[in-house]
């Protein structure tokens, strides 16, 4: 029975990402299309709105092609290594107060390896192809990682000195009064280019670059294989974004929902409640009786209608005597599940940055990349590291568990 609870946990969380998918393509194009005065997709259902499914079903149906001189067990299992990291982050996000499937201690660790692990379907593929353009692909994709994870853990640094743990969660409950995103501008800005050349989306998008090198190091790979790449690429943006939420936007957190929803929800239902339930029982008893009266049946029936008609009107009263218990039901519903919804709010925000960054920005060289990074941001970030450590060793507010 534990093991069936774990599945369905499991897919409690899958399921909606890779539905989310489908919705983050489509808005992706409507989006960019909104930006470059076109329609984007408007075909396939309301507004385009299925034609992320229809793609779907297009690279379903058709067959699996492997080049005759590529590696083909390589060939197949870089595109799986590539999903299977990027859904295996979820693991350890933390949803809602008590809502993660896995609240890791060393969440921030199990972060790095797993956004690290994912590059090697990459390499993988690059090179199981037996493609110049694909391994040239891959080779872009090696330079890419060694330029930009310095400056990713380095900046996970800075977080874990102002949060003192290394829980996704403990970061979150020490933003409720301030979000890191407002003493760390600047950081938070650096973050944001980081996981942009983590997830390989414009202008940072070298392993793949159409312009240059077909499609990178997916150019052999089509139908069904493909789709694990466009799965984990997406996965893995929008497990970037919910980093990005839950290490500078306060996770979770957000002033209290009642007070906007709930608070004038339950007193619209008490003003309708004493203004119409008087005539709605007025009317249900005369409209009763009148169809009593227009029956004409034996005494004993006659006594069994309105005997039936009486409990049906303590069932409607009692309905509303009961409702405070209804909504004590909705209260702990919505302490429980508010965190989710305040969460993906964040991500879609961040969802839309990375939108707009792509259709405004040009494609980097690689090595204007590694310049960027390694010249650049990589300097900037050890000064901040320095400079929070002397800050907060002169005025004595190190977290607690970090001393020198």
């Amino acid at each position: 029975m534990v093991t069936f609870y774990n599945i369905l946990e499991i897919l409690i969380v899958l399921v909606p990402i890779l539905m989310t998918v489908a919705f983050v393509t489509i808005a992706e194009r409507k989006i960019m299309a909104s930006m470059q005065r076109r329609c984007g997709p408007n075909a396939v259902g309301v507004w385009g709105i299925l034609q992320p499914f229809a793609d779907a079903l297009k690279l379903l149906v058709k067959e699996i092609i492997i080049p005759r001189q590529a590696n083909s067990l390589l060939f197949v299992i870089g595109p799986c290594i590539t999903l299977i990291f990027a859904l295996l982050g979820w693991a350890i996000i933390p949803f809602g107060e008590g809502l993660a499937i896995f609240d890791y201690e060393l969440g921030v660790f199990f972060a790095l390896a797993v956004s690290s692990i994912g590059s090697y379907g990459i390499l993988v593929s690059g090179w199981a192809a037996n493609s110049k353009y694909a391994f040239m692909g891959a080779i872009r994709s090696t330079a890419q990682l060694l330029s930009y994870e310095l400056v990713f853990s380095s900046i996970i640094l800075i977080l874990i000195l102002f949060s003192g743990s290394f829980s996704l969660t403990y970061i979150v409950e020490c933003q409720q009064a301030v979000w890191n995103i407002f003493p760390l501008m600047p950081i938070a800005l650096m973050f944001f280019i980081a996981i942009l050349a983590e997830t390989n989306r414009p202008p940072f998008d070298l392993p793949e670059a159409e312009s240059e090198l077909v499609a990178g190091f997916m150019t052999e790979h089509g139908a069904s294989i493909f789709v694990f790449f466009f799965l984990g690429e997406y996965s893995s943006l929008i497990l970037m974004s919910s980093f990005m939420s839950i290490f500078f936007l306060g996770g979770h957190h957000c002033p209290d929902i009642h007070n906007i929803i709930l608070d004038p929800a339950i007193s619209l239902f008490y003003f309708l409640e004493k203004s119409f339930s008087p005539f709605l029982i007025q009317f249900y008893d005369y409209f009763t009786y009148y169809n009593l009266n227009l029956i004409s049946v034996a005494e004993d029936n006659h006594k069994l209608v309105l005997s039936q008609h009486l409990q049906l009107q303590n069932n409607y009263l009692t309905k509303f005597n009961s409702r405070d218990i209804v909504f004590e039901f909705i209260n702990i519903l919505i302490d429980k599940i508010q965190g989710s919804y305040i969460l993906g709010f964040k991500i879609i925000i961040v969802v839309f940055f990375y939108i707009w960054v792509r259709a405004s920005f040009p494609r980097f060289r690689y090595n204007q990349l590694m310049s960027l990074f390694l010249k650049e941001l990589l300097p900037l970030v050890f000064a901040y590291i320095i400079f929070t450590i002397c800050l907060f060793f002169t005025f004595d507010m190190m977290p607690f568990g970090i001393s020198f």
